[in-house]
């Protein structure tokens, strides 16, 4: 199986940034790690050699991205406009970067995007706010509404909002809607999402899933037994969906 190593300069983040490519065609998948996590963390949780087949028989491509969680919505000391504002870098780091060089490296038609965890978030995030440049989206064990408290899981903006937090957060501009264009994509996209059933955000994505059935996008929503919030699961998720 082919795997590379890749590094740069973001100058949109001021800052290195690796990345872990897996795959020599196919379908491009565009991969987020967990809540903090690394590029590295698919391989090392063994999703990658659950998917191993596929790749090497060049269905799959991966291009598992880093995080920067720590800076954004993990970084307590900053102010949350500040973290809101650092997440919104790491966004034009994937558009402007990581997708133009998954582009060059492989020119087929379908880009797909995927996470677990806040992983989902950041797909399912990316997904619905540029729909155009993706055709399917996996989300496993997400939330979908960082300003919610559930559980042990606070709210990463400790209250704060403003229209960068709403178009940043898919269950509240979603329902909204009213571009046509983009909800033709959305409703054109391949949309899988899959949450346990003892997963403190089972409501977080029953509620998007009905936000979703209001727009007219159809998706499909599983909910596994038992939290179902682990590589275990994850492994036997992605088999299934990806």
């Amino acid at each position: 199986m082919n795997r590379e190593y890749h590094k740069w300069w973001s100058p949109r983040l001021s800052r290195d940034m690796e990345m872990l490519v897996f795959g020599h065609s196919g379908a491009k998948v565009l991969v987020f790690p967990t809540r903090c996590g690394r590029f590295y963390e698919w391989e090392n949780i063994g999703i990658v050699e659950t998917l191993r087949c596929k790749i090497e028989r060049g269905c799959l491509q991966l291009f598992c991205v880093d995080s920067i969680d720590m800076e954004s919505f993990y970084c307590s000391w900053a102010h949350p406009s500040g973290r809101i504002q650092r997440h919104v870098q790491y966004e034009e780091y994937v558009l402007n970067e990581v997708l133009p060089l998954m582009a060059w490296k492989n020119p087929h038609s379908c880009t797909i995007v995927q996470g677990c965890s806040l992983g989902a978030f950041h797909a399912v995030n990316i997904a619905t706010r540029h729909p155009h440049l993706f055709q399917k989206v996996v989300a496993l064990s997400g939330r979908y509404d960082l300003t919610l408290q559930a559980d042990a899981f606070g709210d990463l903006l400790d209250g704060y909002y403003d229209e960068t937090v709403y178009y940043h957060t898919p269950l509240h501009f979603v329902p909204h809607l009213q571009c046509q264009w983009r909800l033709g994509h959305l409703r054109n996209m391949e949309i899988t999402l899959a949450i346990g059933e003892q997963d403190p955000f089972r409501g977080n994505n029953e509620a998007f899933s009905r936000a979703l059935a209001h727009q007219g996008i159809h998706h499909q929503l599983h909910v596994w037994h038992e939290r179902a919030h682990s590589a275990k699961y994850w492994r036997k998720m992605v088999a299934l969906y990806t």
